[in-house]
């Protein structure tokens, strides 16, 4: 039997990998399972496979847990598909989301077509370069304490803050600008008397 190698990139961390050994026969619902055995991520949410070109650009759709839209229009489905189905390429690529409430992007491209070897349990994280993304896995569902996601929500929230708190602060100091100079005189006068009492 065929054994299909598929390298799975982070398309936003190019540098973390996984390389997993598949059989031929195995469906994209345990390609799907071996991704996040991996990853460490929860693998019972909503994600999809497409069909690549060589520019990632999606193509046909395979889904888990899809939505009734889909199903009504008849969309594939992991588990009722085989990788072999689609595998027309030796470099065959699939772009991959997982978790469309909260999507992440992954590249899946087939590296190599090798022989089954006695000894080996497939599906086989042949590879493993680089932490999965932690607020990648903790900002869709806890994995960790708890304490670490609640960090990660304030420091985005922070970031928005900083983002938008800019301009805010430049509009109001243009309506310190238009008001009037007795306004000014006031602030120095209560400015003085406050040096005064020191």
């Amino acid at each position: 039997m065929a054994i299909y190698r598929f390298r799975v990139t982070f398309e936003d961390y190019e540098d973390i990998y996984r390389e997993i050994d598949m059989p031929s026969r195995a469906t994209f619902l345990e390609l799907h399972e071996a991704i996040h055995n991996s990853t460490g991520y929860r693998s019972d949410v909503s994600s999809s496979f497409y069909v690549s070109n060589d520019q990632w650009k999606k193509g046909t759709e395979i889904s888990l847990l899809p939505s009734d839209r889909k199903a009504e229009a008849g969309v594939l489905t992991m588990e009722a598909i085989r990788l072999s189905k689609f595998i027309d390429d030796p470099h065959q690529k699939f772009y991959y989301v997982y978790n469309f409430d909260r999507p992440y992007d992954f590249h899946v491209e087939l590296v190599k077509i090798l022989k089954e070897e006695d000894g080996k349990i497939y599906p086989l994280i042949s590879k493993s370069v680089g932490e999965a993304p932690k607020n990648a896995a903790a900002a869709a569902f806890p994995l960790s304490t708890g304490v670490d996601d609640d960090d990660d929500d304030d420091d985005e929230v922070a970031g928005d803050e900083t983002e938008y708190g800019v301009d805010d602060e430049e509009e109001f100091d243009m309506f310190d600008d238009e008001s009037s100079e007795g306004d000014s005189e006031e602030q120095s006068q209560k400015s003085n008397g406050f040096e005064d009492e020191f």
